[in-house]
């Protein structure tokens, strides 16, 4: 096993312990090892970096996935609990998706704050 891959693995136990299987049970059958790569690449190569906290690079992610628009609606959600995972409170979360309503536009940061909100009502 690769040190990236064991380092996606290690943050993915603290934020989302069942990704990997879940990606695994969806992706594998098709593209076989698609969950190990994203793991080791994104999460162990990308989120392990050095330079930037767990938290901001987290809330970056959110930034660009309101930026993207409503597409990325089951990414933006499984990382809009990744970022409160690392830290980040529900205001941060919100006003970063807020703040995509100049770059991404109305109909992405009105996306983003249902998808933020659906979160929410889910954890509570």
């Amino acid at each position: 096993m690769s040190d990236a891959l064991q380092k996606g693995r290690d943050l993915l136990a603290e934020m989302n312990p069942g990704l990997e299987a879940a990606l695994a049970d969806r992706y594998d059958a098709t593209i076989p090892g698609m969950a190990e790569t994203l793991v080791e690449w994104a999460y162990g190569r990308q989120y392990a970096r050095e330079g930037l906290d767990l938290r901001t690079r987290q809330l970056c992610t959110v930034a660009a996935l309101t930026a993207m628009g409503g597409q990325t609606g089951p990414q933006l959600k499984v990382n809009i609990e990744h970022a409160l995972a690392a830290g980040a409170s529900e205001r941060e979360v919100l006003e970063v998706i807020w703040q995509m309503a100049v770059y991404g536009g109305m109909p992405a940061a009105i996306n983003g704050l249902n998808a933020a909100i659906e979160v929410f009502d889910r954890a509570a």
